[in-house]
């Protein structure tokens, strides 16, 4: 019979199991050690891809969104830098740069990965047009012209201006462009133009040659309610500025004097 181990003794296994645990935590530091090498590798594999590989790199400028305005123009504009990391692109810049194009409202500005710059844009939109000197311009809902008419639009209201009003006097046409916008059709057929001298200083010049004193664009609905009333009464000028006290002037057919009305 073949000879039996002796058992280990006590002293024995005590070693042994010292010499798992110690083994045990080597191989637990070396799988951290391990782990952590790939995480790194990884990490700048993929800083490098990003920021310095050509891969990822500015290549196509998209642009979205544009009716009246050339893509050439906005891309020219935007002067997004080609062949740069795309993860360094300022978009906040370009962004600017293409909002300073007079007729854009609003741009949004992203990136398209892998290599592309996406530019988004809103233009303006013409709801009149405006004569500010000898120029005939385009104006849109916030009061910004931005856009030279050789002659009027058909279809488009028109503002004329006198006094202070000019083109930088975005508050004023907003005001007029408001006016418009609150007219009920059956006021706004009738009207030839307004006549815009200041925020708060409009007429409405009726294609008969009679003149609704507006004043400022607030409570326009009821001065429109007012004024489709007093239109029956044969005057020249009707003053709705304050719909709760309107008067009218004179006559059609005489220079305006005044008198009190309806």
């Amino acid at each position: 019979m073949a000879s039996r181990r002796p058992r280990p003794t006590p002293a024995e296994r005590s070693r042994r199991r010292f010499a798992r645990r110690q083994w045990a935590r080597r191989w637990l530091t070396l799988r951290y050690l391990v782990v952590t090498g790939l995480l790194l590798v990884l990490v700048g594999g993929g800083l490098y891809a990003v920021y310095f590989s050509d891969a990822l790199s500015v290549r196509e400028v998209d642009v979205v969104g544009t009716r009246t305005i050339t893509t050439a123009a906005v891309e020219k504009a935007a002067d997004v830098p080609r062949g740069g990391p795309l993860a360094t692109v300022d978009l906040d810049a370009i962004r600017f740069r293409v909002k300073a194009l007079k007729g854009i409202r609003s741009v949004e500005v992203s990136r398209k990965w892998p290599d592309g710059v996406l530019i988004t844009v809103q233009e303006r939109e013409a709801v009149a047009v405006v004569r500010l000197g000898p120029d005939l311009q385009g104006v849109d809902v916030e009061g910004v012209p931005f856009r030279a008419y050789r002659k009027p639009p058909s279809g488009l209201p028109r503002i004329e201006t006198s006094g202070e009003v000019s083109a930088t006097d975005e508050d004023a046409l907003r005001e007029a462009v408001t006016v418009i916008a609150a007219l009920p059709r059956e006021v706004s057929v009738l009207v030839d133009h307004l006549d815009l001298k200041g925020v708060d200083d409009i007429d409405l010049v009726l294609r008969d040659g009679r003149v609704a004193r507006w004043g400022s664009a607030e409570a326009s609905r009821d001065k429109a309610t007012v004024l489709i009333a007093l239109l029956s009464q044969p005057a020249q000028v009707y003053d709705v500025s304050v719909p709760g006290k309107p008067t009218t002037r004179g006559t059609p057919s005489s220079s305006p004097s005044p008198s009190s009305g309806g």
